[in-house]
C-alpha cells in the first residue's frame, strides 16, 4: 500500500499504512543479511596448503607469524602475540604487566564476563566502575572514584567497536601510576582521534571468536608497543620459554597458549577482507545512526571525538520505552517480526552474575588479601543497571554489510513501529494479558 501524504507529529511521513508484521502485516525489512563468517576459495586453499606442508604448529610455521606482523601493523602496534582466545590474551597481558595476588583492576560491568574473569584468573580483584549511559563505555570519572592504593590497572572495553575515551583514561593512569589494557574484542579497525585502538594503552587484547569482525572460529592477540612487555607475554604464551633459550628451559609461569597454523592461515585470508568490511560497516552504521536518531526514543552511540572510526561489531543504542509506550521486550519482538534481527544485549550487569555475587572463584583467592569484605551483591552502577535492564538494544555486525538502500529498510522498520505505536501498544497489552 502506498504511503499517504499525511505527516506525523514529528514532521516525518508515516513509514507505512500497513499493519505491523507482528499483527499479521508484511515485513518492513526484507533484506537477506549476509551470513557470517564470509569465506571463499582462499580459505580452502590456505588450509589445504597448511595440511600439505606438514607444518601445523606455530613454532615451525609461518602463517601465525605473518598474521601477527600484519595485524599489529594495521592497528599501529610494534608487536603482536597471537593466542588461543581473547580471554587468554587479557590474562596474559595482566601477567605481563606484573599483576600480583590481591591487586585491583578496574573494569566495566557492561561487557562479556572474560573482561573480569581474566582478572580473577590472574588472582587479582575486579572492581567495577560505571559506564557512560550514552556510549556504554567506561566513565572516566567513575574510574577515578574507584581507585584505591591496591589498584594496578584499568581495562576499558571499546563496546560494540566504539572507542572509549582513551586519552582521559591514560591521563588518569599516568596520575596514579596504573597500566591500561584495552579490551578491543569488538574493535578490529576502530579508530580514536585518527589512531587505531589496541595500541593506545600499554597493551591491547583482541578476540577472533566466531562472531567477531575478524575470525578464525577461536583465537586472540595481544598488541603492545613495549618491547619488554611483548617479550614477557610471548614467553608466557610459550610455556615460559625465553627468546633464544633452550627448549627445556622454562623461566616464568606460562603455558601453551599458541595459535595453530590452521587458524593463522584462515586469519590471513580474513584479514585481506577486513578493511573493506570495516569501511562498509562504518559508512552504513553512520548512515543508519543518522536515520534512527531522528526517531523519538532512539539514541545510537554518539561519536564524541573527531577522527573516530566505529568498528560496529554491534550497532548499540539506547531505547526509551516512554516514546513508544511499550517495554523493550515487546518492542524487540515487534522489530524482529519486521525483519530486523535485534537483541537486548547484556541484560544483567556483570557484578550481578552468580559467579560474582557468590564469589565462586575456585582456587583464585587473591581477593581475600585486599578485599575480604568485598560484596558484589551490594554493588550498584546505576547507568549500567538501566542499560542492561531497560534500554540497551543491539544489531549485529553482518546487518551493516549491505547497501544504503538496505539500511533504509532497517530504518523503515523502526519508523514503522514508532508511527504505529498505538497498534504496538495494543500488541504489548495482548502479550501481557496472554502471559507471553
Amino acid at each position: 500500500m502506498a504511503t499517504s501524504g499525511v505527516t506525523t507529529e514529528t514532521g516525518r511521513k508515516p513509514a507505512t499504512q500497513e499493519k505491523l508484521a507482528v499483527c499479521g502485516g508484511p515485513q518492513a525489512c526484507k533484506v537477506k543479511f549476509p551470513t557470517w563468517p564470509i569465506y571463499g576459495r582462499e580459505e580452502e586453499e590456505a588450509l589445504a596448503r597448511v595440511v600439505r606442508s606438514g607444518t601445523w604448529g606455530r613454532l615451525s610455521g609461518k602463517e601465525v607469524e605473518r598474521f601477527e606482523q600484519r595485524f599489529a601493523e594495521y592497528q599501529g602496534a610494534k608487536y603482536g602475540i597471537a593466542v588461543v582466545n581473547g580471554s587468554v590474551s587479557l590474562r596474559i597481558a595482566l601477567m605481563g604487566i606484573g599483576i600480583e595476588a590481591g591487586d585491583e583492576v578496574i573494569v566495566p560491568p557492561y561487557t562479556f564476563l572474560a573482561t573480569a574473569t581474566a582478572v580473577v584468573e590472574a588472582n587479582a580483584v575486579p572492581v567495577f566502575a560505571d559506564i557512560d549511559p550514552e556510549t556504554f563505555n567506561l566513565d572516566p570519572a567513575a574510574v577515578e572514584a574507584a581507585i584505591t592504593p591496591r589498584t594496578k590497572a584499568i581495562i576499558p572495553v571499546h563496546v560494540g567497536g566504539l572507542a572509549a575515551d582513551v586519552d582521559a583514561l591514560m591521563a588518569i593512569a599516568k596520575r596514579h601510576n596504573l597500566f591500561v589494557i584495552e579490551d578491543a574484542a569488538h574493535a578490529h579497525g576502530a579508530e580514536y582521534k585518527g589512531r587505531r585502538v589496541g595500541a593506545l594503552g600499554h597493551a591491547g587484547s583482541f578476540s577472533f571468536q566466531a562472531s567477531k569482525n575478524l575470525t578464525s572460529g577461536e583465537g586472540g592477540i595481544i598488541l603492545t608497543n613495549d618491547e619488554e612487555l611483548a617479550e614477557r607475554c610471548r614467553s608466557i604464551h610459550n610455556c615460559g620459554r625465553l627468546k633464544g633459550g633452550a627448549w627445556y628451559e622454562h623461566v616464568v609461569m606460562g603455558g601453551n597458549y599458541r595459535l595453530s597454523e590452521f587458524q593463522g592461515a584462515v586469519l590471513n585470508c580474513q584479514f585481506d577482507r577486513l578493511d573493506a568490511q570495516a569501511t562498509a560497516r562504518d559508512r552504513n552504521g553512520a548512515y543508519l545512526a543518522a536515520r534512527l536518531e531522528k526517531i523519538p526514543g532512539l539514541h545510537p552511540q554518539p561519536r564524541r571525538f573527531t577522527g573516530t572510526r566505529h568498528a560496529y561489531h554491534l550497532f548499540a543504542m539506547r531505547y526509551e520505552a516512554a516514546a513508544f509506550g511499550v517495554p523493550r521486550q515487546a518492542f524487540l519482538k515487534a522489530l524482529n517480526a519486521e525483519g530486523v534481527f535485534a537483541v537486548a544485549g547484556y541484560i544483567v550487569p556483570l557484578y550481578a552474575q552468580p559467579l560474582f555475587t557468590q564469589k565462586n572463584f575456585g582456587p583464585y583467592t587473591g581477593y581475600r588479601l585486599s578485599r575480604p569484605d568485598l560484596d558484589y551483591a551490594k554493588m550498584i552502577c546505576p547507568n549500567c543497571e538501566r542499560i542492561c535492564r531497560e534500554e540497551g538494544i543491539w544489531l549485529v555486525q553482518n546487518e551493516l554489510l549491505g547497501t544504503q538502500q538496505e539500511m533504509d529498510q532497517i530504518a523503515g522498520a523502526f519508523s514503522k513501529l514508532y508511527d504505529k505505536r498505538g497498534d504496538l501498544q495494543k500488541f504489548a497489552r495482548q502479550e501481557q494479558g496472554s502471559g507471553a
